[in-house]
């Protein structure tokens, strides 16, 4: 019985509070969606990248709400409907009652959709170790890219929950590069930008500039103008964001969805901090050039 196994599955997150409850719950319904996806043929036209890639595939400690796609070949005649009903099907016989929203609009590059139950509570009745409201739905967004920027590089990964499944996923050296695009070009502040910032840093990954240059080139505040690609000049723009940006709405931003234990990392994030982690990205590029 599925209530069973993701009873077990709860056990081995061992979520600290109620808030990390919920985001193990999303996690394990991504899972089942993702499986789904893969038995219905996304990933022989589609790439999965972004946040929740990360967490899954490469243990990136931050939880992360949406699916994030891009196709391989633009596509302007790409639809969700018959991959969000293959994913409702197979849920279904699983025990998890999926509502599907397409929320597609022709003119955009970017095509969403959106998966919401409130099976957990309601029909799968889990031993929670924290109170959670029975009819309260999880929500799954799905974004595909149709017309992304040239020169991603991906590869293919397998989950092994709910079944074993092959994901075709971008590389770290690509999606770090869509991740400075991201730091660079969004009206907004996004503290989890920034946590995967300091990552992909740790981890000595070196971005993919000309995929930078591209997706600059391609959306954003140097849409359509000459950008530069030497990483001397993407230092620059780095430096200057992180000089702009109100750190205490970024730890805000990112705090819920780390795990307790991780939280108290974030007290540290300042200008200063964030220069320090710019120079040691910056000393990775000065090696490569």
């Amino acid at each position: 019985m599925l209530h069973k196994v993701l009873n077990t599955k709860l056990l081995e997150y061992a979520p600290a509070n109620a808030v990390e409850q919920d985001n193990v719950l999303q996690e394990l319904m991504q899972l089942h969606v993702l499986a789904s996806l893969s038995r219905a043929g996304l990933f022989n036209e589609a790439v999965f990248h972004g946040g929740t890639c990360l967490r899954i595939v490469d243990g990136l400690r931050r939880f992360s709400e949406d699916l994030d796609f891009f196709l391989k070949q633009p596509n302007p005649d790409f639809h969700w409907q018959d991959y969000l009903n293959a994913v409702q099907k197979d849920c279904a016989w699983e025990g998890i009652a999926f509502e599907i929203q397409d929320k597609s609009k022709a003119e955009t590059a970017v095509r969403k959709a959106f998966l919401k139950t409130d099976s957990i509570g309601k029909l799968l009745i889990l031993d929670l170790p924290f109170e959670r409201r029975q009819t309260r739905k999880i929500r799954i967004k799905l974004e595909i890219d149709i017309d992304p920027p040239s020169g991603s590089s991906f590869s293919t990964s397998y989950i092994t929950y709910p079944v074993t499944a092959p994901l075709t996923v971008q590389t770290l050296e690509s999606s770090f590069a869509l991740k400075l695009h991201a730091m660079l070009c969004r009206t907004y502040v996004k503290g989890r930008d920034w946590y995967d910032f300091v990552w992909y840093v740790a981890r000595k990954i070196q971005p993919n500039l000309d995929l930078l240059q591209n997706a600059l080139r391609q959306n954003g505040p140097w849409k359509n103008q000459v950008v530069p690609s030497d990483p001397y000049w993407v230092r620059d723009q780095i430096k200057a964001r992180i000089q702009s940006i109100d750190w205490e709405a970024a730890r805000h931003d990112v705090q819920r969805f780390l795990p307790l234990r991780d939280q108290e990392g974030l007290r540290f994030w300042s200008v200063d901090f964030f220069l320090d982690q710019l120079d040691r990205l910056f000393n990775g590029f000065k090696r490569r050039v």
